[in-house]
């Protein structure tokens, strides 16, 4: 049977030169967000072929849990931070488990 939470994937490419100033942003994010309300999991990936490729790999109790979690001040603040240490936007996915 399917879960019904919902699961997301967001990759985030760092700039060469910029790639420990990321992990360090992100990094940050880890223990606010797993505390918060609806976080079923959270890991940061770092890709072993391309270090300037992260990806967050989330399971969260429903889309309105993930929408609060948009609006924390923890993740505006990171978002603000990366803003310069970017190769590209990162690329947000949301996903519902079919089997």
């Amino acid at each position: 049977m399917p879960s019904q939470t919902l699961r997301v994937v967001a990759r985030i490419l760092a700039l060469p030169d910029k790639v420990e100033e990321v992990r360090a942003v992100l990094s940050e994010l880890i223990e606010p967000t797993r505390r918060e309300q609806g976080c079923i999991s959270y890991e940061l990936l770092q890709n072993n072929a391309d270090a300037t490729d992260f990806t967050f790999v989330e399971e969260w109790e429903s889309d309105s849990a993930l929408d609060a979690h948009i609006a924390t001040l923890h993740l505006q603040k990171a978002v603000a931070a990366l803003q310069a240490l970017l190769a590209a936007p990162p690329d947000n996915r949301r996903y519902s488990v079919l089997y």
